[in-house]
């Protein structure tokens, strides 16, 4: 075996040998270490690349087997395609390719199940009616609150590239929420009539848009005229034996099924 070569990826140290770096001499690693392309140093003398370190670890272990092995929580399917892209390992890019289709049809058939609450709050807040004259003013606002749980988390994914929360003046997918792959949880108000904009920031209160179609979400009615829309877009339909009707007339309970 070739002398160990340690690489500083994004921070994060490997070491490996020289032939397994060259193991597919036609990928950007086999022509950095085959001496076709320079190579950077970091103040320690080992190899530096600006690449994500952690999902490296997948690309190292395909060029020393041949085998792309990930554990089955893996949720950086996306990420690892991308630098599987930059390295143009295409062996490795064909295996992800494959890998993808396998999830697909494992995610054919699925469940969607939320749960829906309301309830009434009063904000009270400070209104400036001239320099230096405020007063105290008060109103009653709806809050909302959405527990997700789908068996596909590629559709929770989809979910969240429509739905926005609305703070701080910016919009924020609610992507960026997602800790776990198979649930999400959303707390939102509606728009509270003469609430000055800063209020909303002050006391962490945020608002529910649907995109592309740049809708506010002011009520559970809209919330589940959008949902569905996106859901059965995506082969979800309602199931016939739950939830009771008078739950899913009422906005409580929605339970959606997927077959394919």
């Amino acid at each position: 075996m070739s002398e160990p070569i340690t690489l500083n990826v994004g921070g994060k140290l490997y070491t490996t040998s020289l032939s397994t770096l060259t193991s597919f001499p036609d990928s950007m690693l086999g022509a950095m270490f085959s001496g076709k392309m320079p190579t950077k140093r970091d103040s320690q003398g080992n190899c530096f690349i600006d690449r994500d370190g952690k999902v490296f670890r997948y690309i190292l272990n395909f060029l020393r087997t041949s085998h792309l092995d990930l554990p089955e929580d893996f949720q950086e399917m996306g990420l690892l395609r991308r630098e599987a892209d930059f390295y143009q390992v295409q062996p490795l890019i064909e295996a992800l390719q494959e890998k993808e289709v396998e999830l697909s049809k494992a995610e054919k058939n699925a469940m969607l199940n939320i749960t829906l609450d309301q309830r009434t709050q009063t904000v009270h807040f400070t209104v400036r009616e001239a320099p230096q004259i405020y007063s105290l003013s008060s109103s009653n606002m709806e809050v909302f609150s959405a527990h997700i749980f789908s068996t596909s988390s590629l559709f929770l994914k989809l979910l969240g590239s429509r739905l926005y929360y609305c703070f701080n003046g910016n919009l924020s997918s609610i992507s960026s929420y997602l800790q776990d792959p198979n649930h999400l949880t959303l707390d939102w108000v509606a728009t509270v009539e003469g609430l000055p904009e800063e209020e909303y920031t002050r006391q962490n209160l945020k608002r529910l848009w649907v995109v592309p179609a740049n809708k506010q979400i002011n009520s559970f009615q809209v919330f589940v005229e959008e949902v569905l829309k996106i859901a059965m877009s995506d082969g979800f339909c309602v199931d016939s034996s739950h939830p009771y009707a008078s739950d899913f007339m009422n906005n409580k309970i929605i339970r959606l099924i997927r077959y394919k």
